[in-house]
């Protein structure tokens, strides 16, 4: 059976091979890359695999290992904008490998839709779900306060690219997501919010519940609250408002009034940065409003931004934190909080999106009611829910070994590598006597 994947990034063992940098994100994918190779001959999929990229194409093939990889020229930092050379790139590749299935990852770029146009035989198509742009859209602004919506600075304007801006290219990228779930026969998601969402938009399409397998490192250790930084809070992002930093940054007071040591750690890119000239110049209104945050707070000592991380860094990370949290406005099934559970730590969770399918409120952690509905005066209600449960979660350490146990559990069900490969492997089958 010859299956094609179009990814959105260049896959590590493809991007070490090319001299190209290497992407921390989306590990799973290499994960699950790497069990359908390992096992190609008792599985008999010939898997090539094609991928964006800014310079250059690889449009006859190259062979690293048993993966052949092609790229495709598109500029990702457009997303919102479709790009009709892209259905040719596509066609061509999909001509050379004459695929059984294509197995498309995400519904967030251009190349997924035009993928969707160009292949033909639908019933053998497959879209695996990752975020889901319509939905991001209605909640991007995270009830943020109006005048902070409407702020531009100098770095907005000069981008094109302030908040409401941002908010807009989510909601092109949801139509045409919504094209794109039009268009395929089957569909691969994991949580009842996507489900319920895919189904209202093409009833027709075949539903696969297939999960994500994790990075590998994240397999095997144990958080221990010993080896923990006592009150020590951390998000695996919060670049964008979607994200929530703003709902912990609110709640920060409340928290530092009976745990006067609490830190709050946060991965990924800083927007705060205000030293030099260069960062100045960069800055957003959402920035601002987080430098603005943190000054009426007096926060400035109290949050540390850790810039990107790759997985080793990540997992020390978790393993020196106290309490992961996840305070996004909406999400499907964020990998970080995989990570936190399948480690078995303490979690605080907004149940939003797709997270009550993957953690269980009351049981695995806490999980507080997150954004509802558009509108500033939740703001203050919301982040109060989110300091209350992490002081549940500190004012009750004896409640803390049942949760992080069940967890740990759930995680290891949810993210067990064998049986997401045969959950695959199961829908490839499927998909295969489509049609025949």
């Amino acid at each position: 059976m010859r299956v094609l994947w179009l990814c959105n990034i260049v896959l590590p063992v493809i991007a070490r091979e090319l001299g190209m940098e290497v992407s921390n994100k989306e590990g799973w994918i290499s994960g699950m890359a790497d069990t359908l190779l390992k096992k190609r001959e008792e599985n008999g999929i010939e898997l090539s695999v094609a991928f964006p990229v800014e310079e250059g194409e690889i449009p006859e093939g190259r062979k690293i290992g048993a993966l052949t990889c092609y790229g495709f020229r598109e500029d990702l930092r457009r997303a919102e904008i479709y790009d009709e050379t892209l259905e040719l790139s596509l066609k061509k590749i999909v001509d050379i490998v004459q695929p059984d299935i294509v197995h498309c990852f995400g519904t967030e770029y251009p190349h997924t839709l035009a993928m969707c146009r160009v292949f033909p035989k639908k019933e053998r198509l497959l879209v695996g779900v990752q975020g889901l742009c319509t939905l991001i859209a209605e909640a991007y602004y995270a009830n943020l306060p109006e005048k902070v919506i409407a702020s531009v600075t100098l770095r907005d304007w000069l981008r094109g690219d302030n908040l409401r801006q941002q908010q807009e290219k989510f909601a092109a990228r949801g139509k045409a997501e919504r094209e794109i779930i039009s268009l395929a026969g089957n569909i691969a998601g994991r949580t009842r919010w996507d489900k319920r969402h895919v189904r209202e938009w093409n009833p027709g399409a075949q539903y696969f519940d297939i999960n994500e397998s994790l990075r590998s490192v994240f397999y095997g250790p144990v958080w221990e609250p010993e080896k923990a930084q006592a009150h020590s809070v951390f998000m695996s992002q919060g670049d964008y408002p979607l994200k929530g930093l703003h709902y912990m940054l609110k709640a920060m007071p409340s928290v530092l009034e009976k745990y006067p040591d609490a830190k709050l750690y946060v991965a990924g890119n800083s927007l705060v940065s205000y030293t030099t000239v260069k960062e100045k110049l960069k800055l957003s209104a959402y920035g601002a409003y987080l430098r603005r945050l943190m000054a009426e707070g007096k926060l400035e000592e109290k949050v540390v931004f850790l810039g990107k991380l790759d997985a080793g860094q990540m997992l020390d990370r978790y393993l020196r934190s106290s309490l992961y949290v996840c305070a996004s406005s909406a999400e499907n099934s964020p990998n970080s909080l995989g990570e936190a559970m399948l480690l078995g730590m303490p979690c605080v969770c907004a149940a939003v999106g797709g997270i009550p399918s993957l953690f269980e409120g009351g049981k695995d952690g806490i999980c507080y009611r997150g954004f509802q509905e558009p509108g500033e005066e939740e703001l203050e209600t919301i982040s109060g829910r989110l300091a209350g449960g992490v002081l549940q979660m500190w004012d009750h350490p004896e409640n803390t070994k049942t949760y992080c146990a069940h967890a740990r559990s759930h995680a290891a069900r949810t993210h067990d590598r064998e049986r997401n490969y045969q959950s695959l492997l199961e829908a490839y089958t499927r998909i295969g006597h489509r049609g025949v």
